[in-house]
C-alpha cells in the first residue's frame, strides 16, 4: 500500500510523540483519515470512528495475538463474549468492590504521609494490578511480574520488535500457565481462573490456550486503567478547585472518572481491518487494510464535545469512547470504573491536599499509551 499511496503524516515524528494529544487534534481538522506507512489508516473524527465501530462486519477485529474474544468476529465473538460478561456483572463487582478497597489502603498507609510519592508507581499501578491479580485469585506477589510484562509489551510495540515481543509472550505465557498449574495441583476451582479452567464451548473444555488467550486483553488493559488513574490523580492534582469539588461532593467521582480520561485518555488507538473497499471522509480505503480507531482524537473532537478541552461532569457519558462502542465494547469496563472510583475514593479520604511536586512538565508514555511516565505528587 505505501508504494501507492504518500503518507499524510508519521507517528513516529519526534514533534508528534512529544505531544501526542496536540498532533491529534491538528490531524482531526487538517486530516481526518490520514495515511502512514507505520499505522497505515488513522480515523481522528468522532463520527468516523463511531461509524467503523456501528458496522462490525465491514470492519473487523484482527490481532496478531490468539485473542478471546478481541479477535473474534460476528457469532463466535457473541457466544465468547456471553460468556465472559458474567465475570463482570455488578454482583461479581460488589463482590471484588471490598477487596478493591483494601489494596487501595493498603497503597495510601505505604506513603509516608505527609510527603512526596509517585502517583504511578506507588499508587496507580499497585491498586489496578494487584485488585486485578486478586480478581483472577491469583497470589498478590504476582502483579510485579505482570507490571514488568506491561512495560515491556508496551516498548515492544512501539519499537515494533517482533524478538522482544515474542519473548515477552512467552513470558506472559508462563505467569498464566503458573496460574493454572497451581489450581490443578491444589484443585482451586472457585476464583475466576479456576472457573475459567472449567469453561466449555461447543461441548469442549477451553484450553490452556484459550484461557492464555483470553486473559491476555485483561492484563493487558490493566496497564491502561493504571495509566488512566495516573491521569486522573495528576488533574486532581494540578486542578485544586476540581480536587476540592469532588472533597465537597463524592458524588461526582464516577462522572469525573469518566471525564478525565475522556479529556486526556490513557490509550492512543485500537485497530479493525476492513473485509470490503469503503470510502470514509472521502478518502478511499481498499479490502484488507488496517484502520487505527484514534480513541484520544475522537474524544477530544469539538463536533462531539463543545469545549473539549474543559472537564465538565455533566457531560452525557454516552457519547464517550473511553470504553469504546458496539459490539466490542469493552468487557472489563465495569471492573475498570470500579478501580478507578475506588482509589479516587481512598486517596481523597485520606488525604486533606494533593499537589503537583514540580514545575516541570510531566513526562508523557508514547505509542500506543499516552498515561504519564511519573506523578510526582506532594501529599498532605
Amino acid at each position: 500500500m505505501s508504494d501507492h499511496t504518500p503518507q499524510d503524516w508519521n507517528p513516529r515524528d519526534p514533534a508528534v510523540l512529544a505531544d501526542q494529544r496536540h498532533a491529534y487534534d491538528e490531524l482531526r481538522e487538517r486530516c481526518p483519515v490520514a495515511y502512514s506507512d507505520a499505522m497505515h489508516w488513522s480515523l481522528f473524527r468522532h463520527a468516523d470512528v463511531v461509524a467503523v465501530l456501528d458496522d462490525p462486519d465491514t470492519f473487523i477485529n484482527a490481532s496478531r495475538h490468539h485473542a478471546i474474544p478481541n479477535a473474534l468476529n460476528g457469532a463466535e465473538h457473541a457466544k465468547y463474549r456471553e460468556i465472559l460478561a458474567h465475570y463482570f456483572s455488578d454482583s461479581e463487582m460488589a463482590a471484588i468492590e471490598p477487596t478493591c478497597r483494601e489494596i487501595a489502603t493498603d497503597a495510601m498507609q505505604a506513603l509516608e504521609l505527609p510527603g512526596t510519592a509517585d502517583a504511578v508507581a506507588d499508587i496507580a499501578e499497585p491498586i489496578a494490578l494487584r485488585t486485578m491479580c486478586a480478581f483472577l485469585g491469583w497470589s498478590q506477589t504476582t502483579w510485579e511480574r505482570v507490571r514488568g510484562w506491561i512495560h515491556g509489551n508496551r516498548a515492544a510495540t512501539f519499537h515494533q520488535d517482533r524478538e522482544a515481543a515474542r519473548t515477552l509472550a512467552e513470558e506472559y505465557a508462563a505467569i498464566v500457565t503458573e496460574a493454572l498449574e497451581d489450581r490443578r495441583r491444589q484443585d482451586i476451582r472457585d476464583d475466576v481462573t479456576g472457573q475459567l479452567m472449567m469453561t466449555e464451548v461447543n461441548g469442549h473444555r477451553w484450553s490452556d490456550e484459550d484461557i492464555i488467550a483470553t486473559l491476555r486483553n485483561w492484563i493487558a488493559g490493566h496497564g491502561t486503567v493504571a495509566a488512566a488513574i495516573g491521569i486522573v490523580i495528576a488533574h486532581l492534582a494540578e486542578d485544586q478547585n476540581l480536587q476540592r469539588l469532588l472533597r465537597e461532593q463524592p458524588q461526582l467521582i464516577p462522572a469525573a472518572i469518566d471525564e478525565i480520561p475522556r479529556m486526556d485518555g490513557p490509550l492512543v488507538a485500537n485497530t479493525r481491518t476492513t473485509t470490503q473497499e469503503v470510502t470514509l471522509n472521502g478518502r478511499t480505503i481498499p479490502e484488507g487494510e488496517r484502520i487505527s480507531l484514534m480513541w484520544i482524537a475522537a474524544n477530544r473532537d469539538p463536533r462531539a464535545f463543545d469545549a473539549p478541552d474543559e472537564i465538565r461532569l455533566d457531560r452525557d457519558w454516552r457519547v464517550n469512547l473511553l470504553y469504546g462502542a458496539g459490539i466490542h465494547y469493552c468487557l472489563g469496563a465495569p471492573l475498570a470504573r470500579l478501580e478507578l472510583r475506588v482509589t479516587v475514593e481512598t486517596l481523597l479520604a485520606h488525604t486533606a491536599e494533593i499537589s503537583l511536586a514540580s514545575h516541570e512538565p510531566l513526562e508523557r508514555e508514547t505509542y500506543p499509551g499516552n498515561g504519564f511516565v511519573a506523578v510526582p505528587v506532594r501529599i498532605r
